[in-house]
């Protein structure tokens, strides 16, 4: 039977995060969550499985205080939700998954878990949302044999679309960061109060992660040109041969100019032989009509511990027991 402890220390909460995390996607590295740490200012609240002094499983929470639930680390939120994608519940089987699960002291909303992040009632569990992917290996790193995925029909509407905005010519830029500045303000005037950057938090956390992917030579910015005008502008992440599409902004007098970024980001991964384009969850019309490969995430949501022994009494952060007070009140 494992022991379940508990981690509120931020840089202890680091080096068990660096030791038991898996490093697979650009959302698993310290650094890119830890963006978000001081504009959110979240109390971490790790869970940590072990038998006979070994880890066998971690649940990493912070604790958000205005939904008065844990949610996954570091506890960022856009419209009332966390936006990090591909969390997990890093562990030796779904059964110790299910005792982490267990021992949270109150409620929480976890979402966008791997599939093998469930426990071992998989009931617990709901489809959260699609992420989407191109894998160029699938078309031998050719955009030309990608193209073939469409109908002839399909291809001839694409060439006379994105034919009328080459006609008014189209060029690229790079890298360019006061781009950045075009895409906030792109976002914010298309999605309004639905943007990220609404959030003077998120707008501040998604500076830092753009400083530190910088510094770290893992941006990039490309800026679509029509007309010598900005079009839109992406920013993303190359990291271990994958390339991650963060966000994005465009003008939408310029029809079709999201399918000819978004072309654009497929083609060069080919050119560059990449293994992975990841274009994140929410379809927005596009993604499936693109071919891209769905994979979904899934959420838990836990009202009152099922586990209500003296360990979790004792173990649990001073600032959640009034709110598991509360939690009893309301049933």
């Amino acid at each position: 039977m494992a022991t379940v402890k508990t981690c509120e220390d931020p840089e202890g909460c680091r080096r068990l995060w660096e030791r038991v995390w898996p490093a697979e996607c650009l959302f698993d590295l310290w650094p890119v969550r830890a963006c978000f740490l001081e504009p959110f200012d979240r109390t971490p609240y790790f869970l940590v499985a072990e038998h006979r002094g070994v880890i066998r499983g971690m649940l990493a929470l912070s604790w958000i205080e205005e939904d008065l639930c844990f949610g996954h680390f570091p506890g960022e939120t856009w419209n009332g939700k966390t936006w990090l994608e591909q969390n997990r519940i890093p562990v030796s089987g779904p059964f110790v998954a299910s005792e982490l699960l267990k021992h949270i002291p109150g409620e929480a909303h976890l979402r966008y878990l791997t599939r093998e992040s469930l426990p071992q009632n998989e009931d617990l569990a709901r489809l959260d949302e699609i992420g989407y992917l191109f894998f160029p290996r699938q078309y031998d790193w050719s955009f030309e044999t990608y193209m073939r995925q469409f109908s002839a029909k399909t291809r001839k509407k694409l060439v006379r679309e994105l034919g009328s905005l080459k006609s008014m010519g189209v060029s690229y830029r790079y890298d360019t960061l006061s781009d950045m500045d075009h895409l906030f303000k792109l976002n914010r005037k298309t999605f309004g109060e639905r943007s990220y950057f609404n959030d003077p938090r998120f707008l501040k956390s998604f500076e830092n992660l753009v400083s530190w992917l910088r510094r770290n030579e893992l941006l990039r910015i490309t800026t679509v040109m029509v007309g010598g005008e900005i079009a839109a502008v992406d920013v993303g992440a190359v990291w271990n041969r994958s390339y991650t599409v963060l966000a994005g902004g465009a003008r939408p007098q310029f029809s079709g100019v999201g399918k000819l970024i978004n072309f654009h980001h497929i083609e060069w991964a080919c050119q560059r032989r990449l293994e992975k384009v990841d274009f994140l969850c929410g379809d927005f019309g596009w993604k499936e009509r693109f071919h891209l490969d769905p994979r979904p995430l899934y959420e838990i949501r836990t009202t009152i511990p099922a586990l209500q022994d003296n360990a979790c009494l004792e173990n649990g952060p001073a600032f959640a027991q009034p709110v598991r007070a509360r939690l009893r009140l309301q049933v």
